[in-house]
C-alpha cells in the first residue's frame, strides 16, 4: 500500500443501493405460484412491491442493500466505515438512515424529497435457507454523479462498488467518478458483481471496468462465470486471473477460491450451526475480507475472516448478524 493509504481516516467508503429489507419466510409451493425462480433477484415496480408486501407475513424490516451490509460488518469488526446512496424521506427512509447509522457507518447523503419512494427488497427465504429476491429500485436509482462526497472517497483506504447500481445510468457516470478520484488518490477501488443477471445486463462494460479500475473483485461462481461467458469455473478463473489481482470467488457450501497475483487459494467453509438464511453470506464475506485487507492483513487470511462471517450470518436471519464477530474471529483463528 501507498503512504497515501496508510494516513486514509476510513477504511471503506461504498456506493451502493439504499434498501429497506423485508424477509419473509414461505415454502417452496408459495414460490412457484409466485413464479420467480428461485434463488434470483428480479427487478420490480412500485405496485408490485406493495402487491408484494401484502402477501407477506411475519415480516422483517431491516436495513439492507449489498454494501450497506458489508459495510455495517466493518463496523463492527471495528473499522471506519462511509456510506453513499439514495433514500426518500420517507418511512422506509428513516429505517434505513436509522439503522445504518446504529452501526457506525458514517451516511451523509441527502435524501430526495420528491420522486420514487426508498427502495425495498422483499425476501422469501425458502426451507433450503436459499434467498429469491424482489426488489424495487425507488429513490436509490436517483444516485448522480454530485451525489459522490469526494472527501469521503479521497479519505478512504478502499472504495467499494456494488454492481446492482450499473443498472441506472447516471449512477453508472457516479461509479466511474468515484473510481477516478480513488486512483488518483492512490487507493484501492474493490466491486461486487451482485448478480448473475445484472452482469448478463451489462457484460461488456463491467469487463471494461474490471480491466480499467477494479483492484479487488468479488463474485460468486456463477457471476464470474456469466462475465467470461463460459460455463467452466475453472477457465472462468484463468480469464479473470489476467485481468484482476485480487479476487474472491464464492462458491455456496464449498467456501470460496482466492485468486491472489496469478495464484489460486481454496478457502474452505466454517460451518458454525445449520443455515436458515443466505441473505447476507456474500455481504458479510466482502465486508470482513475488505476490514482484514485494510488492516494491512494477507489476502488469504482476509479471506479466511470473510468465511468466518458468511457461516455465522447464515445461521441467523437477514444481513446484519446479532453475533460478536469479532470474537468470534479471534476464537478460530486462536485455534
Amino acid at each position: 500500500m501507498t503512504n497515501e493509504t496508510n494516513a486514509a481516516s476510513l477504511d471503506i467508503v461504498g456506493i451502493g443501493n439504499a434498501i429497506v429489507d423485508v424477509l419473509t419466510t414461505i415454502d417452496d409451493s408459495f414460490l412457484k405460484k409466485l413464479s420467480f425462480d428461485k434463488g434470483s433477484m428480479t427487478l420490480i415496480d412500485e405496485n408490485k412491491a406493495k402487491e408484494l408486501y401484502e402477501m407477506t407475513t411475519n415480516r422483517i424490516q431491516k436495513s439492507g442493500g449489498s454494501v450497506a451490509n458489508s459495510l455495517a460488518c466493518v463496523a463492527q469488526l471495528g473499522g471506519k466505515a462511509a456510506f453513499i446512496g439514495r433514500v426518500r424521506d420517507d418511512k422506509l427512509g428513516e429505517i434505513f438512515t436509522e439503522e445504518i447509522s446504529t452501526t457506525g457507518t458514517i451516511f451523509k447523503t441527502p435524501p430526495s424529497s420528491v420522486g420514487p419512494s426508498t427502495a425495498r427488497c422483499i425476501i422469501f427465504v425458502t426451507p433450503d435457507a436459499q434467498r429469491t429476491m424482489c426488489t424495487y429500485l425507488g429513490a436509490s436509482v436517483l444516485l448522480e454523479p454530485k451525489d459522490i462526497d469526494l472527501s469521503l472517497v479521497k479519505e478512504a483506504k478502499i472504495l467499494y462498488l456494488e454492481g446492482y447500481l450499473w443498472d441506472n445510468p447516471a449512477a453508472k457516470n457516479a461509479f466511474i467518478k468515484a473510481a477516478e478520484i480513488a486512483k488518483n488518490a492512490g487507493r484501492k477501488v474493490a466491486l461486487s458483481l451482485s448478480d448473475s443477471f445484472c452482469v448478463s445486463r451489462h457484460r461488456e462494460s463491467f469487463i471494461k471496468l474490471v480491466d480499467d479500475h477494479i483492484d479487488i473483485l468479488f463474485a460468486n461462481e456463477d457471476e464470474i462465470t456469466n462475465l467470461y461467458e463460459t460455463s467452466s469455473l475453472s477457465k472462468a478463473l484463468e480469464k479473470l486471473k489476467k485481468k484482476c489481482d485480487l479476487a474472491a470467488i464464492t462458491i455456496g457450501e464449498k467456501g470460496s477460491i482466492l485468486i491472489s497475483n496469478g495464484k489460486e487459494i481454496k478457502i474452505d467453509p466454517f460451518i458454525l450451526g445449520k443455515a436458515v438464511d443466505t441473505t447476507g453470506a456474500g455481504d458479510l464475506y466482502a465486508g470482513a475480507f475488505l476490514k482484514g485487507y485494510a488492516d494491512g492483513l494477507k489476502p488469504e487470511l482476509s479471506a479466511k475472516i470473510g468465511s468466518i462471517c458468511a457461516g455465522q450470518i447464515v445461521t441467523e436471519l437477514g444481513s446484519r448478524s446479532n453475533t460478536d464477530l469479532l470474537n468470534l474471529i479471534n476464537s478460530y483463528l486462536e485455534n
